[in-house]
């Protein structure tokens, strides 16, 4: 399910932002260039709403942004990886290097907890963490998610 969401267009393995707005802002342009966000001032805005109300981010340099708005046009889910690491107000500290932007519509509740219980539940597996960050091409970050789906 994840892996089919996930097209190539939605991966960033070198993502440059100096902080969460930032990366939040630059992963949400990949969907938002597809046209699956209608407003992307507007998403991002809903993403750093609910960073307000805790952090996303999970410990072990992982983080899962997410949001439901009436600007989204379809469930979407991108990914980035960052080498040097972003300050996400983790629980346990640490900088986060690995992203999963989960963008839902408003009226998408079942689907969109689903999904993200799904990319929280793959995220426990410390050999799928570890070759995400190794992961050299796109189609390996979809590979390494459909074989573990």
């Amino acid at each position: 399910m994840i892996s089919q969401l996930l097209q190539k267009g939605f991966i960033d393995l070198d993502l440059n932002a100096g902080d969460k707005a930032s990366a939040v802002d630059k992963i949400s342009c990949m969907l938002s260039s597809s046209g699956k966000i209608s407003d992307h001032d507007h998403f991002v805005s809903a993403v750093m709403e609910r960073e307000k109300i805790g952090s996303t981010a999970i410990g072990a340099g992982i983080a899962i942004p997410h949001a439901r708005a009436n600007t989204v046009n379809e469930v979407s889910v991108a990914f980035a990886r960052s080498n040097e690491g972003i300050d996400f107000n983790s629980v346990d500290g640490d900088p986060v290097n690995l992203i999963f932007l989960l963008a839902a519509p408003v009226e998408s509740g079942s689907l969109y907890l689903k999904l993200l219980a799904r990319i929280s539940r793959l995220l426990r597996y410390q050999d799928l963490v570890e070759d995400l960050k190794k992961a050299t091409t796109k189609e390996e970050v979809i590979q390494i998610i459909a074989a573990k789906e």
